[in-house]
């Protein structure tokens, strides 16, 4: 299918390099017919390759700490500026934790990091939502997405407080979720995504050997980053108008898997 976000103008946050989710999106949506401005924090921008993601979008980049409501607010702003009206959809593709960054045991947290996890990691999505309400930034049948994982609901060794903040995007997803739908009828929906071999992924304690165990865990194995991206941009289309308030699980079956063959084959060794 081609051209399926024609006319569609957006945001995407968090493409730090070409492993990244979001990276992956700004591809796929540039390919169906999306304009759109691209979006991180100042520190990030630095560290990636960003530049050459918006050369190859013909997309604007806009530093903003997604932290700050004043800088979100000038986001949404010059993106509408620049793009020539309004938003359909955002992508909030954020998440960092001290904690996990330096291997802190979960029962020994610095409190403080555990607070920057929240406000990195899941409160700079209601801030978000917020902006983009007050600015009135957003088209009727707008999408917002946030990239969320099943550690929400489940324990995972290592992911830590990330956790909790996933949780919490969950939660806010589903109350502002209701709230723009009566609002102008935006649409608020996370993603929980298999683990993905992004620069942030691969950071967390025994990745490689979790990422192993969840693909024998999922009967279509692992979904990948360009999985991640084309079902986000399904979600950024006119198919999808009444799905909001909602994790999508999108991982391959491992969330409805109790054990599989390939599992108990190699536990058998």
């Amino acid at each position: 299918m081609n051209d399926l976000l024609k006319g569609k103008r957006g945001i995407i946050f968090g493409a730090l390099d070409e492993n990244s989710i979001a990276w992956k999106t700004a591809e796929a949506a540039h390919a169906q017919g999306a304009t759109f401005t691209l979006t991180n924090a100042p520190i990030a921008m630095r560290m990636g390759a960003i530049q050459e993601l918006g050369a190859k979008c013909n997309a604007e980049i806009i530093p903003a700490d997604a932290t700050s409501t004043e800088d979100l607010t000038e986001l949404f702003e010059k993106s509408m500026d620049v793009l020539g009206g309004k938003i359909d959809f955002v992508l909030h593709s954020i998440g960092m934790s001290p904690n996990v960054r330096k291997k802190k045991d979960y029962g020994d947290l610095n409190y403080d990091w555990f607070q920057k996890t929240l406000d990195v990691s899941a409160l700079s999505f209601h801030k978000v939502c917020q902006v983009a309400e007050k600015s009135g930034a957003m088209n009727e049948w707008g999408s917002i997405m946030a990239l969320s994982y099943i550690a929400a609901q489940r324990v995972f060794p290592d992911y830590s407080d990330m956790a909790q903040a996933k949780a919490l995007l969950e939660s806010i997803a589903r109350s502002y979720g209701a709230r723009f739908a009566k609002i102008n009828k935006v649409r608020v929906n996370t993603i929980s995504q298999s683990p993905t071999k992004t620069t942030a992924g691969t950071g967390i304690k025994g990745f490689d050997v979790f990422y192993d165990y969840a693909d024998m865990m999922s009967p279509l194995g692992n979904a990948t980053a360009e999985d991640c991206a084309n079902y986000i941009l399904v979600m950024f289309s006119d198919f999808t108008r009444m799905v909001t308030m909602q994790n999508l699980m999108h991982d391959g079956g491992f969330s409805s898997s109790g054990i599989t063959a390939e599992l108990i084959e190699q536990l058998e060794k």
